[in-house]
């Protein structure tokens, strides 16, 4: 299987069945259609939630199973590419694999048919900014990078135009990770802490769906860990390949730490001075971290020149610590990217000053204990909304000295009261942000949305 040519010439005549029509299928979807091979469309959406999609797909000859019995009767196809979203332990899938059905996705094809290197990074925080960060030190040194996976855009249409000169750097979530059997070349684990617990029910099935970046590696290929965080550092005895650690805590033998204000490298070649922290344009040390990370990936590929350009003019990706307006005197932030307690602990320790901050969404199962104790410790009023705000007040109102410093705390019904309990709350040198530590999905369509909603609040206050 040598080009995506060859694989779609061999799907003729087979039956096809892709499930979901979100971002990263839809294109798989057109590609195949394109290519004459049968496909069937398997999505829990309506016809009339889908229509407009549903008749571009259908024009190119897709047949379709929406609606709640979408996952029926899917041992009837020869290959079905699984959305990210749908757990591989699903008892539909698990019967159409017994009956000999071939289960797969995007990103599993892709990695087959990936022609030139892949640079993959994971971890519960951090993803999309080191990833980002990869990209952006790898074009300014002059390379034709290729930038997607689960920071939104889909890859495989475009691996017929890759050639072994290009790099691939890729963000991989656990659930494309759960079912994969190949590593990319340079892998880069950022962290990891309890999350997505709805989708993987214990700590153990996320931690194994995301070694699955390293596992696969050849002696030849390098992981990244970082140091600091308990869990990776354990990790990285496991790696079977060259590994590099990053700290931000400790000055290491070999690796990325910091010394002086200054992120330094130690390997073979031995040590150098790489990016002084006061270029980096993006707040929070857990940013520094991202640098450190990202700094890790790219050695030996990128001059330590376009490290330090890149940091000069970065100022971040949309939804993390996103500086929306200053109205009165009060500086207004888009952290929506803010999906887990750490995520938001994170957001927190960014800030010289106690916050305003709006929290709360959809449940994913993940405890909020420490996230109480950090609020109750950093903010000054805590505005709640969505499905979780009641379990987040628990968990600040039991916060050891909660009763003497603790925020005030209000609850609203929509993120549009919140906005403006916070703007009513808010003083000339207050900071107002978003940092939900909680999914979307009880009321956006995902962060991005959220994301989008209130910067449009914001701006209309």
């Amino acid at each position: 299987m040598s080009t995506i040519t060859e694989y779609l010439e061999g799907l003729k005549g087979k039956s096809v069945a892709v499930i979901g029509m979100g971002v990263s299928n839809t294109p798989l979807i057109r590609m195949l259609l394109r290519a004459g091979v049968k496909v069937t469309v398997c999505d829990k959406s309506p016809r009339e939630r889908v229509e407009e999609l549903a008749s571009e797909l259908e024009s190119l000859g897709a047949k379709f199973q929406l609606g709640e019995d979408y996952l029926a009767k899917l041992h009837r196809f020869s290959v079905i590419f699984r959305t990210p979203g749908l757990s591989p332990n699903t008892p539909q899938l698990l019967q159409a694999a017994e009956k000999g059905s071939e289960i797969t996705s995007e990103m599993e094809l892709f990695f087959k048919l990936c022609p030139c290197k892949i640079i993959g990074v994971t971890g519960s925080d951090g993803k999309t900014t080191t990833t980002t960060l990869v990209s952006e030190f790898l074009r300014e040194a002059g390379r034709n990078v290729y930038l997607g996976g689960n920071i939104g855009k889909p890859l495989l249409p475009d691996v017929s135009g890759m050639v072994p000169e290009d790099v691939v750097v890729v963000e991989l979530s656990s659930f494309q990770l759960m079912t994969m059997r190949q590593s990319p070349n340079v892998a880069v684990f950022t962290n990891l802490s309890p999350n997505h617990l709805d989708y993987h029910h214990t700590m153990e099935e996320y931690t194994a769906a995301k070694l699955n970046i390293f596992l696969h590696q050849s002696q030849e290929d390098r992981a990244i860990f970082n140091f600091d965080n308990d869990i990776t550092r354990s990790l990285s005895k496991q790696a079977p390949g060259k590994v590099m650690l990053f700290s931000r805590k400790k000055s290491l033998e070999e690796g990325v730490y910091l010394r002086d204000n200054t992120i330094w490298l130690t390997n073979e070649m031995g040590s150098r001075e790489v990016l002084p922290l006061e270029l980096i344009q993006l707040p929070g040390v857990h940013n520094i971290e991202n640098y450190m990370a990202a700094i890790a990936a790219v050695d030996g590929l990128v001059p330590d020149k376009c490290v330090r350009a890149v940091a000069q003019r970065f100022t971040g990706v949309e939804h993390r610590i996103e500086l929306v307006r200053e109205l009165d005197g009060v500086k207004y932030y888009n952290d929506s990217i803010g999906t887990s307690p750490t995520r938001t602990m994170a957001c927190l320790d960014s800030f010289q000053q106690k916050l305003i901050l709006i929290a709360g969404g959809y449940d994913k199962g993940v405890p909020f204990t420490q996230l109480g104790v950090e609020i109750s410790n950093k903010v000054k009023t805590l505005i709640l909304t969505g499905a979780t705000a009641g379990a987040i007040r628990r968990s600040v109102e039991e916060a050891p000295g909660y009763a003497e410093h603790g925020p005030e705390i209000i609850e609203t019904d929509t993120l549009s009261q919140a906005v403006d309990a916070a703007h009513a709350a808010a003083q000339a040198g207050d900071v107002v942000v978003l940092s939900p530590a909680c999914a979307a999905f009880d009321k956006f369509k995902n962060f991005m949305e959220r994301g989008r909603v209130f910067k449009d609040l914001v701006n209309a206050l």
